[in-house]
């Protein structure tokens, strides 16, 4: 037998016995400690935190990628993702400016999907194999999506600009340009994909890994002008009518007319980037785990076409995560994937090296509070053994010599226990809540106060929350991709994961699909509280909707008041709430997480410091659950969340997640600075 294969063999022997040893322990603490039996993630092996792992375009050492695997073990960590990027050097004046350091050009750098490149890769997952680590790949060089053998037809189109290309700055490869793919074209995803997937095949051998694409970042002012061959034909033949006027007098100005495009938009994008990005993954032998954010989609469809969906925060609020955990409880997808702590303190490079463990806490607490139950950290760089002066340029430092080494593993400890605990079973549901997706096209760009290099458009949904009405009842997103999947039977609104006893409705524009699929469901019983009457976006109107809506506004089930629409407690009561959420196990019991009081409406950027607390807090709570009301006295002491199981007999029991981090020092909130 070839040594390789002894050695690959052995690998999967020792994975697993790591496997089987994580069953045991689960099921030993059973009985030993009172922690319940926790099935294993059905994607990863540890539920302990994994890391983006940036490999800049210079010679990358199998020593060195021994030696950081091996400190990433060593600090609690599950896993990482291998995440390709520029030459330092091309951030030459960046860096400089930014930390005083200077890079020298490497021309020692294996090529791009070279078999050099392939066989680095390969190491780094065999060797993560052998020591019980995840290993994940960002499915081609940073992002978004390009290539540097991308021809021309398949590269990004912007409507009125012939010359237009996107240019990947970012990537390996650079000085050679990448151009980022038209995202329309399900040929220019495959023209990216083949030679990406051909080159990392051999590394997705062993364990299974999860193939990563990033956020929409496709020239995010331009959102309203992508193109692509035949758009305009196919889009008259499902409106009747010609969208080119329009785009030639700048289609923000009729915003029923950008209601129809962005629909069409949503068609092209799903079946010519996110299916066949999905569907590739399969075939490679891989997971999907992505980031729809900011695409030009129905988000919550959107997430749930993929293996894993993720979030992202802090760029992003931790709010817009419950987008994608109410997705994926609708989907049945039992893991909500989260970037963790990208540039907490502000874009870019603020606090670079000096971030604070309660601050992270802090973050973290909110996001478990949204519904994230597995963190990938924003990251670890790639570096020589004994240094730390790689860094990438938008990111919390993660490596051996930053400032958060000392209480990383505590802190990772803390992160395992409570994602092991937010993977049980299934989301808690009772209100479902029209997501306003309609409202967000039909606005267009957000205000100038609102708007960052990576944010344009309030069809994004970056900064709704569900009304403060509904907080007692975890409330969750629901949107006309599920409602039409969704039944209604034994007084329960059911779809996917989760079970609803309402929906509730507070929207200025409704798809008629939505509506004719609403009232059809009130006619059969379904509470549904709508607090105005909507109007029908696009710019053909259907003649039946307002007699529709009337309808609906008729049945009995049907209420603008909350409190006439629902017949049930809310899950949790108090003078004022934390953010929270529910889990409920196969056995009936809810496991609900109490996130710390500085964690509860975060905005981005946090300030160094900001979790800094010094006195407790009480919380005097009522818990409805399973027909039963018991009340709580519960005890917030600083930095602390609260972890609650609750029996369906209501027996409460407090469990134990605390984790207490150094004191942090209180910095002024840095001004934000550019540096592109």
């Amino acid at each position: 037998m070839h040594i390789l294969q002894q050695s690959y063999i052995c690998t999967n022997i020792k994975i697993l016995v790591a496997v089987l040893s994580l069953f045991w322990i689960q099921s030993c603490d059973e009985f030993t400690s009172g922690t319940p039996v926790i099935e294993a993630s059905e994607y990863y092996t540890s539920a302990k935190p994994c890391t983006r792992w940036w490999w800049f375009a210079t010679a990358i050492k199998k020593t060195d990628i021994k030696h950081q695997l091996d400190w990433a073990k060593e600090n609690n960590f599950g896993g990482v993702e291998i995440a390709w990027v520029y030459p330092l050097y091309r951030y030459q004046k960046m860096y400089a400016r930014a930390y005083g350091r200077s890079y020298p050009k490497d021309s020692s750098a294996q090529k791009w999907l070279s078999k050099e490149w392939t066989a680095t890769a390969v190491y780094a997952k065999r060797y993560a194999d052998t020591i019980g680590l995840s290993c994940d790949f960002t499915f081609g060089s940073a992002w978004p999506v390009a290539g540097p053998q991308i021809s021309k037809k398949n590269r990004t189109q912007i409507y009125g600009d012939s010359s237009f290309q996107q240019l990947l700055t970012f990537s390996w490869a650079w000085p050679d340009t990448m151009y980022v793919i038209d995202h329309l074209n399900s040929a220019a995803f495959e023209e990216f994909a083949t030679p990406v997937g051909d080159a990392l095949k051999p590394a997705l051998e062993g364990s299974k890994s999860a193939l990563f694409t990033d956020s929409w970042e496709i020239k995010l002012n331009a959102t309203n002008k992508i193109w692509t061959q035949g758009f305009g034909g196919t889009f008259y033949k499902r409106f009747g009518y010609d969208i080119v006027p329009f785009m030639n007098k700048g289609i923000d100005s009729f915003p029923h007319v950008r209601y129809d495009y962005m629909t069409h938009l949503d068609k092209y994008v799903t079946t010519g980037f996110y299916k066949p990005y999905v569907a590739k993954c399969k075939e490679l032998g891989a997971w999907s785990r992505v980031q729809c954010l900011a695409a030009p989609t129905d988000v919550m469809t959107t997430y749930s076409l993929v293996d894993i969906p993720e979030t992202e925060s802090m760029l992003n609020n931790p709010n817009y995560s419950r987008i994608v955990s109410s997705s994926a409880c609708l989907a049945s997808k039992r893991l909500v994937s989260s970037e963790t702590f990208t540039c907490m303190y502000g874009f870019p490079s603020t606090y670079l090296h000096q971030e604070q463990t309660a601050d992270l806490k802090m973050v973290a607490d909110a996001m478990f509070a949204h519904g994230v139950n597995h963190h990938v950290y924003h990251g670890m760089p790639y570096n020589p053994k004994g240094s730390d002066t790689n860094t990438f340029f938008a990111t919390t430092y993660f490596g051996p010599g930053g400032n958060l080494t000392p209480e990383l593993p505590e802190f990772n400890a803390y992160m395992e226990k409570v994602s092991r605990y937010m993977q049980i079973g299934r989301t808690y549901s009772d209100v479902a809540v029209y997501i306003p997706h309609e409202d967000g096209i039909m606005k267009g760009a957000y205000p100038p106060e609102r708007q960052r290099v990576w944010v344009w458009g309030e069809y994004e949904l970056r900064y709704i929350d569900p009304p403060a009405e509904l907080e007692g009842h975890h409330p969750l997103w629901i949107n006309r991709h599920f409602l039409e999947k969704a039944t209604w039977d034994n007084g329960r609104l059911t779809v996917g994961d989760a079970s609803f006893s309402t929906l509730y409705i507070d929207v200025d524009y409704m798809d008629i699909r939505s509506l004719t699929r609403i009232v059809h469901l009130a006619q059969q019983g379904l509470p549904v509280c709508i607090k105005n009457s909507p109007e029908q976006p696009g710019k053909v109107k259907n003649s039946t909707y307002a007699a529709l809506l009337s309808k609906l506004m008729l049945l009995p089930s049907v209420s603008q008041t909350f409190e006439k629409t629902t017949k049930t407690l809310p899950l949790l009561q108090a003078d004022s709430l934390p953010q929270y959420w529910c889990k409920v196990d196969n056995a009936g019991n809810a496991y609900v997480f109490l996130a710390q009081w500085k964690a509860k409406n975060l905005v981005y950027p946090v300030y160094a410091g900001q979790s800094f607390m010094k006195t407790n807090n009480h919380l005097q709570l009522t818990i409805n659950y399973n027909g039963k009301q018991s009340e709580v006295d519960v005890l917030f002491k600083p930095y602390q969340s609260v972890l609650l199981k609750i029996s369906p007999d209501g027996k409460t029991t407090f469990l134990d997640i605390e984790y207490t981090p150094k004191n942090p020092e209180v910095k002024p909130r840095e001004k934000q600075r550019t540096y592109f």
